[in-house]
């Protein structure tokens, strides 16, 4: 991959990671309660699944996802359905006083597998680095470190975008001073992680 179009491709990863999605709302969601720090493990776990996508595709196997109706269809209601669910939870989470040490919160582990489950579970992502990949290939160069290159590039970008999200998420902390200003925020989140499910579940592959 020569230095152009890897330029090329870098333009196209921050462009997909600034795209509002279900990862943005998770770690929004979290950078608002926790904080910058204390979102990294939810961070992270997008970027698991994010991985699994695009290990899924250069392996070849998300060609076989994409031209199977059912195993797309599994995949996608079972995104719909735990955004659907993160949703709820979000909208009748209790709220807590803003500064205030030692509220209950999610751990570390559980942060990490939710968001994971939130890219694992989007076959949007899979259908589109499907038709991303064969763009910046060059047919007669070793496909595996190109494919490596790609990988480690929209990893590296999306990082730094939710770092980005979650800094910007944090900034609002301080302005939440109230219940009933917590209750609000949350609701917001519920419903934009609904509005999420409704997004993905309207998705269609083309034909």
């Amino acid at each position: 991959m020569t230095l152009t179009l890897w330029l090329t491709f870098l333009v196209a990863a921050v462009l997909i990671s600034l795209s509002p999605g279900a990862g943005a709302v998770n770690t929004m969601s979290n950078g608002l309660k926790y904080g910058v720090r204390r979102s990294l493990p939810a961070i992270l776990g997008l970027q698991l699944g994010y991985g699994a996508q695009i290990l899924l595709v250069g392996a070849g196997l998300g060609a076989l996802v994409a031209s199977s109706t059912t195993a797309l269809l599994v995949i996608k209601w079972l995104g719909v359905a735990y955004l659907v669910w993160m949703g709820v939870q979000k909208w009748r989470e209790p709220v807590h006083i803003a500064n205030t040490t030692g509220s209950a919160v999610v751990s570390h582990r559980q942060q990490f597998w939710q968001a994971a489950l939130v890219n694992l579970t989007n076959p949007k992502a899979t259908v589109f680095l499907i038709a991303l990949f064969p763009q910046f290939l060059v047919a007669d160069a070793p496909h595996g470190p190109q494919l490596l290159t790609m990988g480690i590039t929209l990893i590296a970008v999306d990082c730094l975008v939710m770092l980005g999200y979650a800094l910007l998420a944090s900034q609002l902390f301080r302005f939440l001073t109230t219940p009933s200003r917590q209750r609000q925020m949350n609701r917001l989140f519920g419903g934009l992680f609904v509005t999420a499910a409704v997004a993905l579940a309207s998705f269609k592959r083309a034909a």
